[in-house]
């Protein structure tokens, strides 16, 4: 089995209106929920052998306190550019594409996508995957370039209101 938790970006700040998007930082609700729940997942015993980020700095500030969290190098996180205004076909790919040694893989992005490939493997319709949000999905495929509908189901959500 390959584990992959599709994690959305902690909450963002908009005090800063002249930012570009992709600058904008985490906000005080931000850098709170993010190491809680990265503590969540390691509670559970649940750990990473790959973290791949979007490059935005919501998305990356957020990779790294889960980096943090089980002792992983901020340079060890993998920076994809595809998954900042991706589409689901464009999540796919960067799914499709990781390394086969990596079994438990965190990817870290932006919705809408994030709720579209969530809802892609669920039974049961997700309206919106929440900031720091995390939908786990569970792939019998042997390696990632087999990722798809037919061999992967979502196994459950983690959502910060629910969890903190």
């Amino acid at each position: 089995m390959r584990f992959l938790y599709l994690i959305r970006h902690a909450k963002s700040s908009w005090d800063h209106p002249g930012l570009r998007d992709f600058e904008r930082p985490l906000n005080d609700r931000g850098h709170r929920d993010a190491p809680e729940m990265a503590k969540l997942l390691r509670d559970k015993g649940i750990r990473p052998d790959l973290i791949v980020s979007s490059p935005a700095k919501r998305a990356l500030t957020t990779a790294q306190y889960f980096a943090q969290a089980f002792g992983i190098a901020d340079e060890d996180i993998r920076r994809e550019e595809d998954i900042y205004e991706a589409s689901t076909y464009d999540i796919l790919g960067v799914i499709q594409s990781l390394p086969d040694e990596a079994h438990t893989v965190f990817l870290f992005g932006h919705n809408p996508s994030l709720t579209d490939t969530a809802n892609h493997f669920s039974q049961q319709y997700i309206p919106n995957v929440p900031t720091c949000g995390i939908a786990q999905l569970e792939t019998k495929a042997e390696r990632w370039a087999d990722f798809q509908k037919s061999n992967t189901r979502l196994v459950q959500c983690f959502f910060p209101k629910d969890m903190l």
